[in-house]
């Protein structure tokens, strides 16, 4: 047989699924997250890169401490293979209307830590009257790693205060909110009325994991060149309101949070910053090359009509 002949019949007996596993161990760059993601065994992951090995007699990837680097000649093909599973795709999924009830399996969300008991029981309670069995994770999020993330699956979209991203991440406004002043209905700054002066030299709590840094909320306050002083800081927010009780306490916080918390504590209060503070969006974030695909498109619509809704909810309140 002819030479050209003999790679002809090669390209026609290799497995498209190798292809795959190929563009995952790619992406992942570690032959362990890849297994995870194609839903196989490690050892299996192993044999379908050694009969790629084998066929194009190079390493492809080659170990790197914990992980896998491409070789010079997958570096190469890798544009044509990921343009060629993208096309593949594309037609399978045009044959297909996408419906959630039979199609929708998974759905993984990164969002702000204090967000998710207000957001993840409205996203399951909605997402459940289309797939009962649908297997919802709430992570926390990897800014640094956001678009990595998102490329290979790991999560479906993040729910996240208005950032800087890299390329390739698609965002869209999902909810707009301001910040509020929660205090104990008692509390003395009360007896002659919020000013800005009281506000700043009151004694304030604070939330965030983090030992040390400004919060998010003191980024938004210096943007108007206002400085308070933080005699407290905790890890959660209902921490910080029931500490509230101690009424030398202010805390800022996000209007929506302050609604959501406000019904398990009668005796704290929200008021407005006695200032023109501006006010912050939080955003949802996709893999833009994902922006078409029927599922992307129909959880994100869905994601969004749960957000409008609760700002329509907060507005009324």
């Amino acid at each position: 047989m002819h030479e050209d002949n003999k790679k002809v019949a090669s390209l026609a007996r290799i497995d498209l699924n190798l292809f795959r596993v190929f563009a995952t161990i790619y992406k992942e760059k570690n032959l362990t997250r890849a297994s995870e993601q194609l839903f196989l065994s490690q050892p299996a992951v192993s044999h379908a890169l050694a009969r790629l090995r084998e066929h194009f007699n190079d390493p492809l990837f080659i170990r790197d401490g914990h992980g896998v680097m491409p070789s010079i000649l997958a570096k190469r093909i890798w544009p044509n293979i990921e343009q060629s599973l993208s096309l593949m795709n594309e037609a399978i999924k045009s044959t297909l209307d996408f419906q959630p009830e039979r199609d929708l399996k998974k759905l993984t969300i990164a969002m702000i830590d204090e967000f998710e008991p207000i957001l993840l029981p409205l996203i399951t309670q909605h997402f459940s009257k289309f797939n009962k069995d649908l297997i919802i994770n709430s992570v926390r999020i990897d800014r640094k790693n956001l678009r990595q993330e998102l490329v290979s699956g790991r999560i479906d979209f993040s729910i996240d205060v208005n950032h800087l991203v890299e390329e390739g991440i698609a965002q869209q406004t999902c909810l707009k909110d301001k910040l509020v002043i929660m205090c104990h209905k008692e509390h003395p700054i009360l007896q002659s009325g919020i000013s800005i002066e009281s506000y700043l030299n009151a004694k304030h709590i604070t939330v965030s994991a983090r030992p040390t840094g400004r919060v998010f909320e003191d980024f938004i306050l210096s943007k108007h060149g206002f400085k308070r002083e933080i005699k407290l800081r905790c890890q959660q927010y209902q921490t910080a309101i029931s500490m509230l009780a101690q009424t030398e306490y202010l805390l800022t916080i996000s209007h929506t949070q302050a609604l959501y918390h406000k019904k398990n504590y009668p005796d704290v209060n929200i008021y407005s910053i006695p200032a023109k503070i501006e006010g912050y969006e939080m955003n949802l974030y996709w893999d833009e090359e994902k922006s078409k695909e029927q599922e992307i498109v129909w959880c994100k619509a869905q994601l969004i009509e749960i957000m409008n809704t609760l700002q329509n909810q907060f507005k009324s309140d």
